[in-house]
């Protein structure tokens, strides 16, 4: 028996990101378009601007993103609240609402909600997908070699159940997400603690069917993000045990997330 999803959430956490955002909502509105499930839904796109002193939230706006100003200047925090002001707007029961999360530098496939919505539909309570490092700004061949080695290295076959959790590619149910707490307020590695925090009995499905492309940048903006993994690659020319590998995708502000 498939799962009826009345509304989706698409939430955004931001801090100054007003080059790369844009970017990110013309993906997120070309997936909506695309989707074929998306049209029947009550959609809510929410872009929460954290300690933004640039134009984050003018630029969101004009996008038609619903603007959440945050003062925390913390990843999960903000991740929240987009979340919360997306449950409250939409009105629907949180059973039948879908959340999906994304960052501020990253760019979905016009396929992103369809496979989000599809399994969704299907029955599992939280989706996590996977991310690529997007070519621009260019990474170096010998570091982006150093990262997927070590990314993709319990990779078996197309049906890999990876270990990964990126609040760049994650997409869970409301009422499943609510039981679990939330994101709580921590400055990195938010998506991973909302995980580890599931009901035992939630369906989890861990695919690579559907990447994000997140930014390649590597100067962070806090430590333990996937900036500072990747400048660790390119500094000692391999991952670091005293940093978080790219599984737990931490900062989400922007790509890679604003805490970069």
């Amino acid at each position: 028996m498939r799962n009826i999803v009345e509304a989706l959430v698409v939430a955004v956490p931001a801090h100054n990101e007003a080059a790369t955002l844009p970017a990110t909502l013309r993906s997120i509105r070309r997936a909506l378009l695309e989707s074929r499930n998306a049209g029947a839904l009550t959609v809510r796109l929410v872009v929460a601007a954290d300690s933004c002193t640039d134009t984050t939230s003018a630029d969101a706006a004009r996008w038609g993103a619903d603007v959440v100003e945050v003062r925390q200047r913390m990843a999960g925090a903000a991740r929240a609240a987009a979340v919360a002001r997306g449950l409250r707007s939409c009105g629907a029961r949180p059973e039948a609402t879908w959340i999906v999360t994304t960052d501020a530098d990253c760019v979905v496939r016009p396929s992103w909600l369809t496979h989000q919505l599809d399994c969704a539909g299907r029955g599992w309570h939280c989706v996590l997908g996977t991310v690529r490092i997007s070519p621009d700004p260019p990474v170096a061949a010998s570091v982006r070699a150093l990262h997927e080695a070590h990314y993709f290295a319990d990779r078996t076959g197309p049906d890999w159940s990876h270990p990964h959790v990126h609040g760049a590619n994650l997409g869970i149910r409301g009422d499943v997400y609510l039981r679990a707490g939330g994101f709580p307020a921590l400055p990195h590695s938010e998506d991973r603690a909302l995980v580890d925090a599931l009901p035992t009995r939630a369906r989890i499905l861990r695919t690579d069917a559907c990447p994000v492309l997140t930014s390649g940048r590597t100067a962070p903006r806090a430590p333990h993000g996937f900036g500072t993994y990747l400048g660790h690659l390119t500094a000692r020319g391999c991952p670091s045990s005293s940093v978080d590998s790219p599984g737990p995708r931490t900062a989400p502000h922007g790509a890679g997330p604003g805490d970069r």
